[in-house]
């Protein structure tokens, strides 16, 4: 790439104009930034580069179309070679041959609110349309949705780190109604390394509320599941997320991380049960509202501790017939949602785990209900693990009621902190091994660009040189020695690129360095003129703008 392509490619961001433009009705702080880039560039260089703005003349439509637009011109000595060469090597060329970034950028339990996330929430039915919209971005390639009760992730790879994040976080405060500056107050941003730790510990368990909640390894399995076959769930994001199943599977087995209450659903029992009396655990009348996947499990942790009896509300009886089917002995009474708020009014313990985006229970619903006897309390629980909430907040204003939801459950988390940090120690020390494994593999990735070239490099001279050979051999000469000639050229070229391959390819599972295959790959490029005058930078963002006009 020439100087003034890449100074202005690094500069001018996605519209990729060859000379560099300011507007001048830009804010202070921004002409200030521009000013400091300006100086520091002046510095760099001494005064072998001089920097001026002008109106741009030449280009009468641009300047009636944006007021105020200016030219910057950069005019070199042209005796300071080693001064642009500088000048290459420096801030501008750091972005014309950056490298797509993994980020991820997600608001959970530990950082926002169940009001804020819930608002956030994807369906998992309309992960793949957010995948789509997501790569729409100007410099978002690949992306990925992970919708949990505890938190709402978009992993993405991002051709530059800073344009990204805002178009994604535009994004989510589009979708969810939840403007920006609210978002960044509780969003938070990791990028390649920090990133693939972090989704390794999600799918670990280690950043849940309950420490190796089987749960959350399910949830990555199935961002996989729909993923397959989206454009925007490309090469990097499904082998990260791949990795990250592996890696959940591997701590799981060799960790006891999945000890005691491993799931929302069964920590949401044990925390009904440290807020009930002791005597009262096999007495108390419980209700769960809803019987799907997380209602299931609240009915299998009942039982295991040591519950028999319990009515459960659902829309339709098949769902609950099969789980009292499944766990005999234990008394299920199945009941319609339309005896739901009879049903919770003689309960002591209510579960709710349904996916119905509107409150199941008001004040005014709750208020009017009958007292809990005193031997189980005196107070009605309504334990609600569904996100958006099933129970109003309002409900709480009840007396003799107690409300809890997601964000409530780290109370039971506390109560086995000292064995969680034994435990997540040594699951860490897997994810840090894991961690490396995953970017020795996206590093070797790089390689493959230069393979390709070499490739076509001497395919080029093998396809030349044999039809040298064949003109001068006359048209006379079989079809027999001409395949013979063929395959002579194609077996002499394999045989000499096999080395050369050999040490291009490197996915960190031998002795050969990362580093060592990364400067052969570069000492490759200079010996065979390989690399292209245009970074891929700016190809992938040429390529997304000429999308996106389309």
């Amino acid at each position: 790439m020439s100087f003034s392509s890449g100074f202005a490619t690094a500069l001018a961001g996605s519209k990729m104009e060859t000379t560099l433009l300011f507007n001048t009705s830009s804010s202070s702080s921004s002409s200030s930034s521009s000013a400091l880039f300006m100086k520091g560039v002046q510095s760099q260089l001494g005064q072998q580069i001089r920097v001026a703005c002008k109106p741009n003349r030449n280009e009468r439509n641009l300047r009636q179309s944006r007021r105020g637009v200016v030219r910057c011109e950069v005019a070199v000595d042209p005796s300071s070679a080693s001064a642009l060469e500088q000048l290459k090597a420096s801030a501008p060329d750091r972005y014309t041959k950056e490298r797509s970034s993994i980020v991820v950028i997600g608001l959970s339990v530990h950082t926002a609110p169940v009001e804020m996330r819930e608002k956030l929430a994807i369906p998992e039915a309309e992960w793949q349309r957010a995948i789509g919209e997501l790569c729409n971005l100007n410099h978002i390639e690949e992306a990925a949705v992970l919708s949990t009760c505890n938190r709402m992730e978009i992993y993405v790879v991002a051709l530059s780190q800073h344009r990204g994040v805002k178009e994604v976080t535009e994004w989510m405060s589009k979708t969810s109604g939840i403007p920006v500056a609210e978002l960044c107050e509780h969003r938070f941003l990791l990028y390649n390394k920090d990133a693939t730790q972090h989704l390794f510990e999600v799918s670990a368990g280690l950043d849940s509320l309950v420490l190796g909640e089987g749960q959350i390894l399910a949830q990555v399995k199935q961002v996989v599941k729909v993923g397959q076959g989206v454009v925007g769930f490309g090469r990097n994001i499904s082998g990260l997320f791949k990795h990250a199943i592996s890696v959940g599977k591997r701590v799981r087995t060799e960790t006891n991380i999945a000890a005691g209450a491993v799931s929302v659903s069964s920590a949401a029992v044990e925390l009904a049960l440290m807020k009930l009396p002791e005597s009262s655990h096999a007495t108390a009348r419980m209700l769960v509202i809803g019987a799907g996947k997380m209602g299931k499990l609240v009915i299998k942790h009942l039982v295991a501790k040591g519950c028999t009896k319990m009515v459960v509300v659902n829309r339709s009886e098949e769902r609950v017939a099969a789980i009292r089917e499944e766990l005999n002995g234990v008394e299920i009474i199945y009941k319609p949602l339309s005896e739901m708020l009879s049903c919770a009014a003689d309960a002591d313990v209510v579960f709710t785990s349904t996916a119905s985006e509107a409150p199941l229970f008001l004040k005014d619903h709750v208020q009017d209900f009958p007292p809990v006897e005193a031997a189980v309390g005196g107070l009605r629980l309504f334990i609600d693990i569904s996100v958006p909430r099933n129970v109003g907040s309002c409900v709480a204003d009840v007396e003799t009621a107690r409300v809890y939801n997601v964000d409530d459950l780290k109370e039971v988390v506390a109560a086995n902190k000292e064995d969680r940090l034994r435990k997540a120690m040594e699951a860490q020390a897997i994810i840090t091994e894991e961690s490396k494994q995953f970017a020795a593999w996206r590093d070797s990735l790089e390689t493959v660009p230069t393979i390709k070239k070499l490739r076509a490099y001497a395919e080029r001279i093998r396809v030349a040189e044999l039809d040298k050979c064949l003109s001068k051999m006359g048209d006379d000469i079989s079809k027999k020695t001409r395949r013979a000639v063929d395959d002579l050229s194609r077996g002499i070229v394999n045989k000499l690129l096999h080395g050369p391959m050999q040490h291009l390819r490197c996915d960190g599972s031998d002795s050969r360095t990362l580093d060592e295959t990364l400067e052969n790959m570069h000492a490759l490029n200079r010996m065979f003129g390989l690399e292209t005058d245009t970074s891929l930078f700016e190809q992938k963002v040429r390529a997304k703008i000429e999308q996106n006009q389309k």
